[in-house]
This record gives C-alpha cells, structure tokens and sequence, in this order.
C-alpha cells in the first residue's frame, strides 16, 4: 500500500499517516507499507533542511500485545541528499533503521520533582491514534548524517579568498593568534612572558 498524499495540518508535520488504534483488528497484526509522494517529499526534505528526500519507506506492522498495550516493527529505509560539510557538493546517502515502537495503556507516570529521561525509549503511553508518518519522520531525523562528507573530503588548510585577501587558516583563528602577532611573535607561547 503505497501512500500517496496525506495532507498534514498547516501547524504539524509535512506529512501524516493516521491509524485509530480503536479501529485496528485487536486479535491480529495490521500490516502497513508507507511511501510519501514526490510532492510530499519534496515538503519532508525543506521541514528536515536537506537538499532533497529521494525516497522514503515505512514497512511493517501494529499488533496488540498483551491486554491492552500494542507493538510496532517496521524497517524504515530513506535516501536522502545533503550539502557536504566541506565542499558544499551533493551528498546522497541510503538510510536504514529498525524501528521499534511499544504503546503502553497503563503508562507509569512520572513520579517527583525532576523527571528522568526513561532508559527505554520505545515506550510510550498508547494514543488513540498512531500517526505512520510521525514514526517514519522522527525515524528520518535520528538517522541523518550530522555532518555528511564527500568522499575524499578532509578538512584540511583549504583556503580560500577574494584577490588581495589575506585567507582565514585555522592557525589564524586559533585562540591567541592575534595577541601572538601583536606581541611580535613573543610572549603568546609562554606564561612568563619570554620570547617563543
């Protein structure tokens, strides 16, 4: 089942998926196979600040576990494509991630002044609707490379200025460097002050 286009709220994310628990079979497992349209896709990649979301999958299934609680599995797999951190070219990369979600009737609730972050963090309290899509998309945003690279890309003293600039090094951003340069290249070294 391939899902074309869900309209999201103007206030919520860019695409949504709904189930009501209430309407799920309760002896049995719900299968699912999500796929966001070009459009929306499209949308996903400007909410997510990437360059573009060439594909997108959520497979898998809902199923009661227990009396009243629920579980869900799926395989969420993405190809997205992002601005290299150092050379700024297109960087596509594949995407795959086991997704594991448990809906609980019977929450515990938090007990105390400071609340913990729980170790467990595929536990929720069970909503009266499972929105697919906020799954898939919260699937997307853990596991987005934080700083996507070209292949041989290094940072290195890659330099680069305008003619007749002096270009930024990183020795010339260095903490210090420009009290070393004012001292003449003394005292910046050594805390007594004498000469590097």
């Amino acid at each position: 089942m391939t899902d074309a286009h869900h309209p999201a709220p103007d206030d919520a994310l860019p695409w949504a998926h709904p189930l009501r628990i209430a309407d799920l079979p309760a002896r049995k497992a719900t299968r699912f196979d999500i796929a966001p349209d070009a459009e929306t896709r499209a949308a996903i990649a400007a909410w997510a600040g990437i360059e573009a979301l060439e594909s997108l999958r959520l497979k898998g299934e809902i199923a009661p576990s227990g009396r009243n609680d629920w579980r869900l599995e799926a395989a969420f797999t993405a190809r997205v494509v992002q601005p290299c951190v150092i050379t700024a070219e297109p960087v596509t990369t594949d995407l795959a991630e086991a997704v594991l979600r448990r809906y609980l009737a019977n929450m515990p609730e938090p007990t105390g002044e400071e609340v913990e972050m729980p170790e467990d963090d595929t536990t929720e309290a069970l909503p009266a609707v499972v929105d697919l899509a906020a799954v898939a998309l919260e699937a997307l945003e853990l596991a987005l490379p934080l700083y996507p690279r070209t292949e041989g890309a290094e940072l290195g003293e890659s330099v680069h200025a305008e003619p007749g600039i002096a270009p930024m090094t990183d020795e010339s951003l260095r903490p210090f460097a420009g009290l070393k340069a004012l001292l003449g290249g003394k005292g910046a070294d050594t805390p007594e002050g004498g000469g590097a």
